[in-house]
């Protein structure tokens, strides 16, 4: 009900505008009635709308002036509002990852390559999918399965050496389940025996990705790097 107010009150607020505007000519646009102005006006509107919403550059014009009219015109959608929902979400968050590709464009070679050089050092242990890891403590004890919560103490930095996260300086070891964390943290978990210490440095696709955790100094596409230290399996609680 109050999406209807609002849109009659737009829609009355334009006519009275364009009460005013009939007979003039916008860009070559020429509008001889009130019914073209404010279907005009209306336009600049959501085309306002949208260009600070940056999404121009996807927009098929024919597409969109048909869908506004199918809306207006019919009983019921052609499309359900879940698949509009689920497509427009999905869409959206490719796009924004997109744009912040090209933001961090830099970062992302700089990390890339800090990653190919660490390879290359003789006691770095490189797997398949770009995750990385050089054992500081050996052991012998049981390794962690995906059923099981784990005990540990760790430190994170980014690669230019920002420290993000320490246990060891919130004076308690952190205690998860092990697929509860990012990817990396827990592949890298399930390969480690209890009591070992490793070096770890997780690709920003095994990380967070373009999504950054909010007030933390991880920026987005970083490679994250950990001294990680697995203490307990299944710790009493």
């Amino acid at each position: 009900m109050k999406n209807s107010r609002l849109i009659f009150f737009l829609i009355t607020g334009m006519i009275a505008m364009a009460s005013c505007s009939s007979g003039q000519q916008y860009s070559g646009t020429k509008l001889k009635t009130k019914e073209d102005t404010v279907s005009y006006f209306l336009g600049i509107t959501y085309g306002s709308s949208l260009k600070q919403a940056d999404v121009d550059v996807i927009f098929n014009y024919d597409a969109f002036g048909k869908g506004i009219y199918e809306a207006t015109r019919s009983d019921t959608l052609p499309v359900s509002e879940i698949e509009i929902n689920t497509y427009l979400n999905a869409f959206f968050a490719e796009f924004q990852e997109e744009q912040l590709k090209i933001q961090y464009e830099d970062y992302i070679a700089e990390n890339k390559a800090f990653l190919e050089e660490n390879a290359k050092n003789d006691s770095v242990i490189s797997l398949p999918d770009g995750l990385q890891y050089r054992i500081l403590e050996e052991s012998t004890g049981p390794q962690p399965e995906d059923t099981d919560e784990v005990k540990v103490n760790y430190t994170g930095w980014l690669i230019d050496g920002t420290q993000f996260d320490s246990s060891y300086d919130r004076g308690e070891p952190a205690v998860f389940p092990v697929g509860a964390v990012i990817p990396g943290w827990t592949e890298v978990i399930k390969l480690m025996p209890v009591g070992s210490k490793w070096k770890v440095w997780i690709p920003e696709d095994l990380a967070y990705g373009s999504e950054a955790p909010q007030g933390s100094a991880i920026i987005p596409f970083s490679t994250l790097v950990f001294e990680i230290e697995l203490l307990e399996i299944n710790p009493e609680k």
